[in-house]
């Protein structure tokens, strides 16, 4: 990808590719491990596929003040989008989500991610996209968000909602890095783009419908 709107069709293929339908959403069950944070804006990073769409849904999500796709996992040195969509750098496609824990708690973003945004089963793919950079992983930046994903982790492999087992795994934080100015905010600037349409927008409309009460039609931009 070169552009902001005209994306090369090669690097398009590399990364985000063009899924015949997307995947049903999940009721992933509310923690019963619930975060206590202290007052003040919270970040926390995951990574579950193509971030186009794992942002899209953490910008609807009302307590959200800003999420940056990026990546997380490598070198400084190997933090370009060409360079992670080889898949061996260690990266792994990931959002940045910074919130406010009095309108949306950490658990309840775990909750929203594993239901609209991320199969926990999936090895190093999420739906069309395949590659260790489309990993499944929760990487909290304190200790009480590394409690409370531990636990729900736990949680989801014994509630029964998947026939697989888990894979998303908690990695350390190592540094985030922000991707190319053109990945951000991208399915608000590119609403009609084939993959969002077709792969995003049902996210985010599964997030309206099973979180009514988190959801907001405004696209929060980083």
């Amino acid at each position: 990808m070169r552009g902001r709107l005209l994306l090369a069709p090669l690097a398009l293929l590399a990364a985000c590719q063009q899924p015949a339908s997307a995947e049903p959403a999940v009721p992933a069950p509310a923690a019963r491990i619930a975060a206590h944070e202290a007052p003040g804006l919270k970040t926390a990073i995951f990574a579950g596929g193509c971030f186009w769409g794992i942002e899209a849904i953490f910008s609807h999500v009302r307590g959200v003040t800003s999420a940056v796709s990026g990546f997380h996992g490598g070198a400084a040195a190997t933090a370009h989008y060409d360079l992670v969509s080889q898949g061996n750098t260690g990266h792994a496609e990931a959002v940045r989500v910074t919130y406010d824990p009095a309108r949306v708690r950490y658990d309840q973003l775990l909750q929203v991610f594993f239901a609209v945004g991320a199969d926990p089963t999936l090895v190093n793919r999420q739906g069309p996209d395949a590659g260790t950079q489309y990993r499944s992983a929760l990487v909290p930046l304190t200790a009480e968000q590394r409690r409370v994903a531990a636990a729900y982790l736990a949680q989801l492999g014994a509630s029964g909602l998947w026939q697989a087992p888990i894979a998303t795994r908690i990695e350390p934080y190592k540094a985030f890095y922000p991707a190319e100015a053109y990945h951000q905010d991208f399915a608000a600037v590119n609403p009609d783009h084939g993959y969002i349409r077709r792969w995003d927008a049902p996210k985010v409309e599964a997030l309206r419908r099973l979180f009514p009460a988190l959801y907001q039609p405004a696209f929060t931009r980083r």
